[in-house]
């Protein structure tokens, strides 16, 4: 009797009766036989309701549990399946495993822990798995653990935002939570169905409690707020709305290396090697490389120049007036973020005049761009919001794409994504 007690300890098995216990010379392991107890036989292995045995299934199965030591360990039991009333046919749920799961619960619950905190070689080789194995053994973990909490409840202001998952145009759709920074909701796509989806998920109720949502300026995003949250208040971020602007900028900046380049090409050419004293000075190639070079300069922000930039914005400020006046516009809406609502509204109608007269192109269009989320560019100012916390959680999704390589398919991958991002990552078996 103690001897069982400590093998139901060892492999943390509950509602279980242990029947005896061999060496597996094949395996290289140890073989726990088992039962579950009788409150715990003949429940379908989906809804966990009693259900008449059906037959005796595939016979004996086993189940992949903690390693003892350097010795790996498996549970093995009798599989019979059972008729739910529900479900069908499906085989009987088991109190130390997951439906349809080759590993013990404890199993999958360290391998899930480790997928979120360590990298994917120490994983595999800690565990002896597959990558893909725990690719699937993360969804398996999700799908327990989202299903037994309500994560989307008691949202009030939430940030939408896609992110590139995958070559070929291939993006996820995530929600995040201003309030407590969880990243709550992910879904395959970027269209207006799967914003949709989100909002179903959250049902009217829970969607009239929205207050504020941020997001960049895609039309399919407003038109869905508008749908179904037409009372949240609609903020455009000011992140996206400054990296319009140092678009439009660096499309001057490649327009005017290009006159140069094109100036360059009627000047003498040289040869290979440094050039001779007496060589006749190339002052369009020098422009053409100075405006190359200048990009850092001009993207940075004011008080993160180094000297040496500063003083190439003084260069660019003599030397090509039209660039540096579409710097000074980038400049001038970066600043209207980072002031009181009211003297952002002026600012605001000041910076798209100017805009408008520049006779700039690209900042011409991208006035009409501004012109258009006015609106929700001050309502952005006003409640100081933005998808600051969008963008860090999008750089985390990056990072756990490349990790998340090989998983079979997104469902792993966004799988991962909500158990190290949305605050349920799994507690290692034996820890509160």
């Amino acid at each position: 009797m103690q001897e069982t007690r400590v093998w139901r300890a060892l492999l943390g098995l509950q509602n279980t009766v242990v029947e005896g216990v061999e060496f597996d010379e094949d395996a290289a392991g140890r073989g726990v036989h088992v039962r579950p107890v009788a409150s715990r036989r003949g429940r379908c292995g989906t809804c966990r309701r009693r259900s008449p045995r059906f037959d005796h299934g595939d016979g004996r199965r086993r189940w992949r549990a903690l390693d003892l030591g350097t010795v790996q360990a498996f549970v093995e039991a009798d599989a019979p399946r059972v008729r739910c009333r529900r479900h069908g046919v499906v085989v009987a749920s088991v109190p130390w495993a997951r439906h349809d799961a080759g590993h013990t619960r404890d199993f999958d619950d360290t391998v899930a822990w480790l997928a979120t905190v360590t990298s994917k070689t120490a994983v595999t080789r800690l565990m002896r798995v597959a990558w893909r194995t725990v690719g699937s053994i993360v969804a398996r973990v999700w799908a327990d653990t989202g299903g037994a909490t309500d994560r989307l409840e008691g949202l009030a202001r939430i940030g939408i935002d896609e992110i590139s998952y995958r070559r070929g145009q291939q993006y996820l759709t995530v929600v995040v939570d201003h309030d407590s920074g969880r990243l709550v909701w992910a879904a395959p796509g970027n269209s207006a169905a799967t914003l949709r989806s989100f909002f179903d998920a959250l049902g009217p109720a829970r969607s009239a409690a929205i207050t504020h949502v941020s997001a960049d300026g895609a039309d399919w995003i407003a038109v869905v707020v508008a749908e179904r949250v037409p009372d949240a208040v609609l903020c455009a971020d000011a992140f996206h709305v400054v990296q319009w602007a140092t678009a439009a900028l660096d499309q001057v900046r490649i327009e005017a290396w290009r006159d140069a380049r094109a100036a360059a090409r009627s000047e003498p050419k040289r040869g290979r090697g440094a050039p001779r004293k007496d060589a006749p000075p190339r002052p369009a190639s020098t422009l053409a490389r100075s405006i190359q070079r200048s990009r850092y300069a001009l993207w940075k922000n004011p008080e993160d120049l180094t000297d040496r930039q500063h003083a190439k914005l003084a260069w660019i400020a003599t030397t090509d007036p039209k660039l540096y006046r579409a710097y000074l516009l980038k400049e001038g809406l970066r600043t209207i973020f980072q002031l009181p609502h009211e003297d952002a509204v002026e600012a605001l109608d000041l910076w798209l005049g100017w805009a408008r007269r520049c006779r700039i192109p690209a900042f011409t269009k991208l006035a009409r761009s501004v012109k258009k989320f006015r609106d929700v560019i001050l309502n952005a100012i006003a409640h100081r919001l933005s998808n600051s916390l969008i963008e860090s959680v999008n750089a985390k999704i990056r990072l756990i794409t490349r990790i998340a390589f090989g998983f079979k398919n997104v469902d792993a991958l966004i799988a991962l994504a909500m158990l190290s991002l949305g605050g349920h990552r799994p507690v290692l078996p034996g820890r509160n």
